[in-house]
């Protein structure tokens, strides 16, 4: 099952028209192969070198895990930005995963570095807000950032999230850790 979500321009910096496209056990367990023909063969977008390369493969191989556990998952998981004008995949998005009890829902996003400074990012962002506003069972949303990530922070803090703590990611290191309500925007 395929979700989507879209958002308007946005109020600050470049205006980007994206969609966050969700993938498939199939496409997850491609990537998190590296193997990027078969990914494309079942990818509802096409995908550049950059999706099966070092640098997302950790977070395939994590959410292929995920989504073997929880099918239902594969709707809230990273998916693809998608840039509609350009008809070009730009980068990942997504939640860790559906909201927890509690009602937080995670979010992380990455933009390939040939498509970077450009609003992407803001655009996906904006994409994830919007949806959590919408899914009444989230009440709060979550952003872990690496305190030497100065852009990602300038980016979040213009929407509201403020600190709430750190934590040690074993993959990442030092993270800080950002929330904001759901229903903040």
């Amino acid at each position: 099952m395929k979700t989507e979500e879209q958002t308007d321009p946005p109020e600050h910096g470049p205006r980007q028209h994206v969609r966050v496209v969700h993938l498939t056990a199939p496409v997850f367990r491609a990537l998190a192969n590296g193997d990027l023909a078969t990914a494309n063969a079942v990818s509802p977008v096409s995908l550049s070198a950059y999706f099966a390369g070092p640098d997302c493969r950790g977070v395939w191989r994590m959410r292929s895990r995920q989504v073997q556990e929880d099918p239902t998952s594969a709707a809230w998981v990273t998916g693809v930005i998608w840039d509609e004008r350009q008809q070009v995949a730009v980068g990942r998005a997504g939640y860790h995963g559906p909201p927890d009890p509690s009602g937080m829902a995670e979010i992380g996003y990455a933009v390939d570095p040939a498509h970077r400074r450009r609003g992407y990012a803001r655009s996906a962002l904006e994409a994830l807000l919007q949806r959590a506003a919408r899914e009444p069972q989230v009440h709060g949303v979550r952003v872990t950032i690496s305190p030497d990530n100065v852009a990602s922070y300038q980016l979040v803090s213009q929407y509201g999230f403020i600190e709430v703590g750190e934590q040690w990611d074993a993959e990442d290191g030092l993270e800080i850790i950002y929330e904001v309500d759901a229903q903040h925007r």
